[in-house]
């Protein structure tokens, strides 16, 4: 059976890479587990791209922590000012020995009071709780399961992004390695 390790003891960013590799590879059984690294970006990425060198740091740490495994997966939150807004989204990489794959999610924008208090450099979860009077959101369903009303939650925010990491795995001869 595949191991998959997750670059996160977050149970959100489990839940979303199992589910995108089960829905990828739907004959396959896998295992999963999950190490704490750090993403070598700042505690909020405050850019695309160092959201997903945070993502793609979280995967190389995750497959140096655990060589065993079959893939590593990174998943980063990050924001970009867009404006006078704050643009919220995610990357996702995904690594084998001999691939790499990266996929991002959807972008949404966060309400003003949240977007100035991680602008004053609060994480993004810890603005939610602060403005929403929640406790460690960001392991349950997040700003997007807030902002939606868990329409989308964080885990199915995720997986989308899981799954189009996943395209190179799944299409392995028009992404040689």
């Amino acid at each position: 059976m595949p191991i998959i390790v997750v670059a996160s003891k977050n149970p959100v960013k489990v839940q979303a890479a199992l589910a995108g590799f089960q829905r990828m590879f739907p004959a396959q059984a896998f295992q999963v587990e999950t190490v704490s690294v750090a993403s070598g970006v700042s505690e909020q990425p405050f850019s695309r791209t160092e959201t997903v060198l945070g993502a793609q740091n979280r995967a190389r740490a995750a497959q140096a922590a655990a060589p065993h495994a079959d893939y590593w997966v990174g998943i980063e939150g990050g924001v970009e000012p867009e404006g006078d807004e704050l643009a919220a989204f995610a990357w996702v990489v995904v690594c084998s020995r001999v691939l790499t794959g990266k996929g991002s999610t959807g972008t949404f924008f966060l309400p003003p009071q949240v977007a100035a208090l991680v602008r004053s450099g609060k994480e993004l979860g810890e603005a939610d709780d602060i403005v929403f009077g929640r406790t460690n959101s960001k392991q349950e369903n997040g700003a997007v399961g807030i902002l939606t009303g868990d329409v989308i939650d964080r885990a199915r925010f995720y997986e989308p992004a899981v799954i189009l990491a996943l395209i190179p795995f799944k299409n392995p001869a028009l992404f040689p390695a």
